[in-house]
């Protein structure tokens, strides 16, 4: 099984596509109200904390028996990098990178995927590169949009992609020293290549990616569930009424990623360490 761990959870976007990919979700931390609501309702029974402060490697221990776990993910909030707003960075109280930083290395998964809005490019994206690289990480950024899955619009999202490198590597080693193994060496991957699954063009990864991992209209291949296509926007006029939750609901998918559009890097990921 391999297990990931959701940080800003939201209504669960990150939470889907990692599923889709064949991840089991182990934990989740989510600061507001009504997204909780939905965490608790489809994935009930996962440990869940409310504040990204109180999330220890101790206590996440504590509440799921497990030291650490194989991925990571966690769209850290956009709001001091959006154009929507004032574009405070990392003067922003809002700004928890840190946090999520604190969080990867006191747990120090294999793999990590952050997610931001493109604002994040200009304003703070060295930063979380060259953190997790002095955490001992290797990183690398690439912007997807959501039309790269055939969804009806651009949303472009900067993915943070970071793997545990060379002390991955020795920790597989010293696995494999223990069980005996005389082949587990060589699945682990190589650090120093040029990029995720060597690929050295980030648009070719994610095309390639794309066209292994998903059908048309971002159909899933295999039996781990199916991604929804697009619909036509239905015919509902211009003035909705009576739907519960209205303002909540608006606010969550402005919040919330198109799962399609990551579930081809979890997959690839899955894929690979499966190998």
């Amino acid at each position: 099984m391999k297990t990931h761990l959701s940080l800003f959870s939201g209504i669960g976007g990150m939470d889907l596509a990692a599923e889709w990919a064949g991840f089991t979700t182990v934990g989740q931390c989510e600061w507001a109200d009504w997204p909780t609501k939905v965490l608790e309702k489809y994935w009930p029974g996962v440990p869940r904390w409310r504040d990204i402060r109180t999330l220890t490697g101790e206590n996440f221990y504590e509440r799921t028996g497990l030291r650490t776990v194989d991925l990571v993910s966690g769209g850290f909030p956009c709001q001091p990098f959006s154009v929507a707003g004032k574009r405070r960075g990392t003067d922003d109280d809002r700004y928890l990178w840190p946090e999520m930083l604190r969080v990867i290395q006191e747990i120090r998964p294999a793999w990590v995927i952050g997610e931001n809005v493109t604002g994040i490019i200009r304003m703070a994206l060295d930063t979380v590169l060259s953190d997790l690289e002095a955490a001992g990480y290797a990183a690398e950024a690439i912007v997807l949009p959501a039309c790269a899955v055939d969804a009806p619009h651009r949303r472009n999202r900067v993915a943070i992609i970071a793997y545990a490198g060379s002390e991955r590597r020795e920790r597989d080693a010293r696995r494999e020293d223990a069980r005996e193994s005389e082949n587990l060496c060589s699945h682990v991957a190589n650090a120093d290549s040029t990029g995720l699954q060597g690929s050295q063009q980030p648009g070719a990864f994610c095309e390639r990616n794309r066209q292994e991992a998903c059908g048309p209209a971002g159909q899933p291949r295999g039996d781990r569930g199916e991604l929804p296509s697009w619909p036509a926007e239905p015919g509902v006029g211009r003035v909705a009424n009576g739907i519960p939750h209205r303002v909540d609901r608006i606010k969550c998918l402005g919040n919330a990623v198109v799962p399609q559009q990551f579930h081809p890097i979890f997959k690839a990921i899955h894929d690979y360490e499966n190998k």
